[in-house]
């Protein structure tokens, strides 16, 4: 687990047949990439067999592969080139809820004496209307009406998304056996999406409202989810799906869980019998200056279980791209905090390569997300736009045209170009994957804070007699960092010059500046 994980979203990735979506070809043409880049796995979002009314996270069918993306050989193709790299494969697990179109919930809706009825989540309404308060995240109520057997049934997310009901021993043994399925074809394991969602209230209480709410954000933060997520019964389920994973040699499960940190370390479970790595967002949402991040850091290494294992995000399908939420400079700054910190680290697909956030006008809005909640600054279509591989047309994604536009910098922010020059954010990730692999402390080491003001956050990775100072400057100004008795030598910095400059006493940062160095003294 002290690896790195690197996040492919299938359709964005390349495209291996020009028709404007990425494929298992397609990764499987590009995982010498990954392999070069330094990597130790692909998590993949959803590939399963799906109507795509949000992309792959609304099944249909959990042991297929669905078309758009290839064929079952394909996917076994993909699994024993991955392998032969040295590169382990997990997959997107979404066993919270269907599409509408899964044959169980076509067999639940079609009768209330259905054997697979209590399947889902079916209620009666009340006083002429939803059984509760509930909130869709996607917007309006989470409760739709089902005409033909008159009652409500619960989706968290759209309404084409139901949601299984996982107090029922059935459903659990079902989504056990579709992990089954997949680890014996040879996945390394489950990132399992919203964990948290997993069991809701048994009494269906009503969600109490939120104090903090302003009008003009999302709807669903006018009630704190009490009742409908983070449910105490979850854990028990989450060991479950442990136990399952355990059947099998050097597999891992993790989990999407948005919390804070207190919150989130439950999810470890007793005795570490919980998820390997409960994801940690908290960098995402995190102000970017280093005294929060400090804050954050220190407050996450106090929360964590004894004997767990920390990790940390800073991208996903899901998020503003980094480098548009900070900037190009502290982009650098902020990979080299990923990857200097103690823990798992998660990279995003074109991350390594400092991709934008990509303006999407209103007719090419795909996420059902900003279509059902126009203006609010919701839409993910931004961060999910295709790779940028070279500057060839549609940045060598595709020979067709795109489902989601390229960026417009893609002649020159691409692969291609940044391979050939030392001085590239993708230098400098490659670089860092590299530093954190030849130095045992930067990936297993003990984590130390030293120093912390407005702008400079200093901490030391220590392992047996091996210690690397990392000192990260979130300002625009230089900064100075000076210590009685530091010595040593320069191993990186974001801006990829200063290699073995001697520090005696003081360490100067430029602005915008991350260092590694080698602590002597």
């Amino acid at each position: 687990m002290s690896g790195i994980l690197y996040q492919v979203y299938p359709r964005s990735f390349q495209d291996s047949n020009g028709d404007g979506v990425g494929d298992l070809r397609g990764v499987i043409e590009r995982l010498p990439y990954l392999a070069e880049l330094g990597v130790n796995a692909l998590w993949l979002s959803p590939i399963f067999p799906s109507p795509m009314e949000d992309f792959g996270y609304d099944i249909s069918d959990y042991t297929g592969i669905d078309p758009l993306f290839g064929t079952d050989d394909d996917f076994d193709a993909l699994i024993a080139a991955a392998h032969k790299l040295d590169l382990k494969v997990i997959l997107d697990l979404v066993p919270n809820h269907t599409s509408d179109r899964h044959p169980w919930f076509v067999e639940s809706r079609s009768s209330k004496n259905n054997p697979r009825r209590d399947w889902y989540i079916w209620r009666d309404g009340g006083e002429g209307g939803p059984p509760n308060n509930w909130l869709s995240e996607f917007g309006g109520s989470s409760w739709e009406f089902d005409s033909q057997t008159r009652q409500y049934y619960y989706h968290a997310f759209l309404r084409s998304q139901p949601d299984l009901n996982w107090r029922n021993r059935e459903v659990r043994e079902a989504i056990h056996d579709v992990m089954r399925f997949w680890l014996r074809r040879g996945v390394d394991g489950f990132r399992v999406d919203v964990m948290w969602h997993l069991i809701k209230d048994e009494l269906l209480r009503d969600n109490p409202p939120n104090p903090d709410y302003v009008p003009g954000q999302q709807p669903y933060q006018q009630l704190i989810p009490l009742y409908s997520t983070d449910r105490r019964e979850v854990h028990d389920v989450i060991a479950e799906l442990r136990l399952v994973v355990e059947e099998f040699d050097d597999r891992v499960l993790i989990g999407e869980i948005y919390l804070p940190p207190e919150k989130l370390v439950a999810y470890y479970g007793d005795n570490l019998g919980g998820a390997h790595l409960p994801f940690n967002f908290a960098l995402i949402s995190s102000p970017w200056n280093a005294r929060a991040v400090a804050k954050l850091v220190d407050d996450y290494e106090a929360a964590l279980p004894s004997g767990a294992w920390p990790n940390w995000v800073l991208g996903n399908h899901d998020r503003q791209r980094i480098a548009s939420r900070v900037g190009n400079d502290q982009a650098r700054v902020a990979a080299m905090l990923l990857l200097t910190l103690r823990g798992t680290p998660t990279l995003y697909y074109g991350d390594e390569i400092g991709m934008l956030q990509v303006e999407i006008s209103p007719d090419q809005v795909r996420d059902p997300w900003e279509k059902n909640l126009p203006g609010l600054g919701v839409g993910r279509d931004g961060c999910r736009t295709p790779m940028q591989w070279d500057s060839t047309p549609q940045a060598g994604f595709s020979t067709g045209m795109p489902w989601l536009p390229v960026s417009r910098n893609f002649a020159t922010e691409n692969v291609a170009a940044e391979r050939q020059d030392a001085t590239s954010i993708f230098s400098l990730y490659r670089a860092l994957i590299a530093l954190r692999r030849a130095r045992p402390e930067l990936a297993l080491g003990a984590f130390k804070l030293v120093s912390v003001t407005d702008s400079l956050l200093v901490f030391v990775r220590e392992h047996q007699d091996q210690r690397s100072l990392v000192a990260l400057n979130f300002g625009r100004e230089p900064a100075l960092f000076e210590a009685s008795g530091l010595r040593g030598l320069i191993l990186l910095s974001t801006f990829m010059d200063r290699m073995d400059e001697a520090v005696s006493g003081h360490l100067a940062l430029r602005g915008s500046e991350g260092l590694v160095m080698e602590r002597l003294g």
